[in-house]
């Protein structure tokens, strides 16, 4: 993984959670595309945008998923920071919301990915059933 890519923290600021991107992250980044994705090898969500070389990503490992299950619990925006800049990261409670629900039960994205995932999105996965 790319390091400088990976989000390092998480801030909650009033209706915004911030995912706070390595400062020597690859920018811009790019357009938001809307789309997330797992990469199971490296235990993480990833974001995906467009950009003028091709496709750029913003990975989330494993201690940035409790931000993402409270963007899935509340009815907070999901901000990506990197330095002085914010980026509202566009469908990503829709997609991720989907990848949680196709992953639990899953084991084609590996034991080990889908028991973690099912760990750390449990309250949401309660909500559906």
């Amino acid at each position: 993984m790319d390091k400088q890519n990976k989000i390092l923290t998480i801030d909650q600021q009033g209706n915004e959670i911030h995912f706070v991107l390595h400062p020597e992250a690859h920018w811009p980044l790019g357009s938001p595309t809307g789309k997330m994705l797992t990469d199971t090898d490296r235990q993480s969500f990833v974001y995906a945008f467009d950009h003028e070389s091709g496709y750029r990503y913003a990975y989330f490992p494993q201690n940035s998923w409790s931000g993402l299950a409270n963007v899935l619990l509340t009815d907070a925006t999901p901000v990506l920071v990197w330095q002085d800049q914010k980026l509202v990261l566009t469908d990503l409670k829709d997609e991720l919301y989907a990848l949680v629900l196709n992953i639990e039960g899953n084991d084609n994205y590996g034991e080990k990915f889908s028991a973690a995932v099912e760990e750390a999105f449990q309250a949401v996965l309660e909500q559906v059933n």
